[in-house]
């Protein structure tokens, strides 16, 4: 008998090894040893990004991508668990209490008689010795979507303004808002000869697609903004070495999605000042200590991105801090970059609770930056809010106005996005652009990191502003383009050359890359609509065979320094020179595939025959050194959205044969 064991173990153990792996969605409930509900315990897939967090009955839903993979559970006050999923659907978990918590909560209770709150304890968190901050896999249920303190199920629906599914706080219906985005269409050159819009450096798009995709849902429509998911990467374009503070890179090649059009890669490389060279700052964080932020993924996620930033400061820094709730206030007075011990004790004792006066908080912000502004150097308020404004001044109209007026001081606006459930991404994205700021989306103590640490030059500090493009198509070989992104940045080709008209920032380091696809001159095309001919209008001259007939556009550049109200010109002819998709750069691929990703995402109506599988063949060639992981994580993010675009499909198969 035990000769046979032997003999059939090594073809057990093949087996074993070479099983199928297949996604998985598992279901269950967290309860402690009484059987009583635990909300708000941690449940991820070892060794990914997937994860979410119990309701306040105790239910969970994950998506994994393994189903022979291990499940991570913690909650505060109780020992952590680790379990094999062997391929089931429903695992329910029970959890031992116990005398300190692993995720490091400290459950304070107000003696007043508030609701408890759950309050992060940094100095008990293991460090990570290589940079000298909380180890990222230690905090994730503490600070991510992870650990959400409550309940927190979106149906799959796409909505464009707002999205119907519980809050993440007690009692509030979700009012998490996104503005509806009409994409742009393909336009004809003999109409529409130049396209014209402002450079967006924001990538806050991307981390909340990401905290979506996460939690097992697909984000509605209005969250997904292409040219930030595209600008989320960074891309290997030369650094300028003329007197202008970008290069410009262009490149062309066929569209992956539709093989009859061109793809046209635009991209711009703002130059790298190191830190020791860069200008001495005058900060303000602005800081939203209201009732709203009272989460875990809130103001707890918020002190450690300041505590992180607080870190890359320098002696001739400053730094005051501006709290608001029902009122607004001096936390601290501006303070020596050096003095980190002092500043961060003061972004420790910040505690939520309270209405939100937002509007009076940005006015005192402004007005201390003002106090302290230095000439030569960088001002800048930085915003830490869910945007979730509810007393004095808060409608996006008022919020705009007051924004535009306070940026004529100087000062420029970082926008950082915390929370979710009644996430403002609209009024978020509406500040930053008003403030001649940036907008990030903070789900996860990670991209504070990025954010905050690794770009740290491009998100503080601007080297170019109101940078407009104007692109002007050659008919001799474009019949028709689309700018693929950009929606809430298109300009009238009148602004191109008017210097009252505001534009994006560049900050250093930065990138920014613009696709357009270009439906080639002779070439038929469903998405050219058609008009009657004109009965008054002459005919359009074309080119002809001149020596401009090898140009297929001509790229258009207007920027000013970030002191002078005079715009610089720069143009920037592209030759019609097309390149095999297999022989084009990482840029060019990888940029491609994210551009394919978003319209999918938005169910796009010009994606043809755009597919997960090609994006991901896309990504994977084009992944490049990828040493910060954020392209191999890409890559996971696409495959957990197919996974979920099929159930939703079969969701919808389901419900239409049940209907009949």
């Amino acid at each position: 008998m035990k000769q046979i064991l032997f003999a059939l173990a090594p073809v057990l153990i093949f087996f074993l090894a070479f099983r199928p792996v297949h996604s998985l969605t598992v279901t269950g409930t967290i309860t402690d040893d009484k059987g009583n509900p635990i909300m708000a315990a941690a449940i991820s897939e070892k060794g990914t990004t997937h994860g979410t967090t119990s309701s306040i009955d105790g239910r969970y839903k994950i998506l994994v991508s393994n189903n022979f993979g291990t499940l991570i559970i913690s909650a505060a006050g109780f020992q952590g668990k680790e379990i094999k999923i062997k391929g089931k659907t429903v695992i329910n978990v029970k959890l031992l209490a116990s005398a300190k918590s692993p995720a490091v909560l400290e459950n304070v209770q107000k003696s007043s008689g508030k609701q408890q709150r759950d309050q992060l304890r940094y100095e008990e968190m293991p460090f990570n010795q290589a940079i000298g901050y909380p180890a990222i896999s230690q905090l994730s249920s503490a600070y991510s979507d992870n650990a959400a303190r409550y309940k927190f199920s979106p149906p799959r629906i796409a909505y464009d303004n707002q999205i119907n599914y519980e809050s993440d706080i007690p009692g509030n219906f979700n009012t998490e808002s996104y503005d509806h985005i009409t994409e742009n269409r393909f336009l004809k050159i003999k109409d529409n000869p130049l396209s014209t819009f402002s450079i967006d450096v924001d990538a806050a798009s991307y981390s909340n697609v990401r905290r979506f995709l996460n939690l097992g849902q697909l984000p509605p429509a209005g969250a997904v903004r292409i040219e930030e998911l595209v600008n989320y990467f960074h891309y290997e374009y030369p650094q300028p070495t003329k007197e202008d503070p970008f290069s410009i890179n262009t490149e062309i090649s066929d569209c992956p999605w539709n093989k009859d059009n061109k793809l046209v890669l635009i991209g711009l490389q703002g130059k790298k000042i190191p830190t020791e060279n860069l200008p001495a700052s005058n900060l303000v964080f602005l800081i939203d200590v209201s009732g709203s932020m009272d989460a875990p993924n809130r103001l707890p996620l918020v002190k450690a991105s300041m505590k992180m930033l607080v870190d890359q400061l320098r002696e001739q820094d400053k730094v005051a801090i501006v709290v608001y709730a029902g009122n607004a206030g001096l936390v601290l007075p501006s303070t020596s970059g050096d003095e980190k011990i002092k500043i961060k004790e003061a972004i420790d004792n910040l505690d939520a609770g309270g209405s939100t006066a937002g509007g009076a908080g940005i006015k005192l912000a402004y007005k201390i930056a003002k106090q302290n502004f230095s000439k030569e150097g960088n001002n800048r308020v930085i915003l830490c809010t869910d945007g979730d404004f509810n007393i004095g001044v808060s409608s996006d109209d008022e919020m705009e106005r007051l924004i535009e007026q306070e940026r004529k001081s100087g000062v420029f606006l970082t926008v950082l996005g915390y929370g979710m459930g009644n996430y403002k991404d609209s009024k978020m994205q509406k500040l930053a652009d008003k403030g001649n700021g940036n907008h990030a989306y903070i789900d996860q103590l990670s991209e504070a990191k990025k954010v905050l640490v690794n770009e740290f030059g491009g998100t503080l500090f601007t080297i170019a502003k109101d940078v407009k493009l104007q692109i002007e198509f050659n008919p001799v070989n474009v019949q028709g383009y689309r700018l693929i992104g950009y929606e809430n940045r298109m300009l009238n080709k009148e602004d191109f050359n008017n210097d009252k008209k505001d534009a994006g920032e560049l900050g250093s380091g930065h990138t920014v890359t613009a696709l357009y696809e270009i439906i080639p001159a002779g070439v038929k095309s469903d998405f050219l609509e058609k008009v009657d001919p004109l009965k008054y209008q002459g005919k359009l001259e074309t080119v002809g065979k001149s020596s401009l007939s090898g140009e297929m556009m001509t790229v258009k550049f207007r920027y000013k320094a970030p002191d002078a109200d005079v715009s610089k010109l720069i143009v920037h002819p592209v030759l019609d020179k097309r390149i095999p998709l297999a022989k084009t750069s990482d840029n060019f691929r990888f940029a491609a595939s994210v551009a394919e990703f978003g319209m999918l995402l938005r169910s796009s109506e010009f994606k043809s025959n755009a597919s997960f599988t090609n994006v991901l063949s896309l990504a994977r060639n084009a992944k490049g050194a990828d040493e910060e992981g954020y392209r191999s994580e890409f890559i996971k993010l696409v495959q957990n959205a197919s996974t979920l675009a099929k159930e939703n499909d079969k969701g919808d198969e389901d419900k239409v044969v049940k209907d009949n």
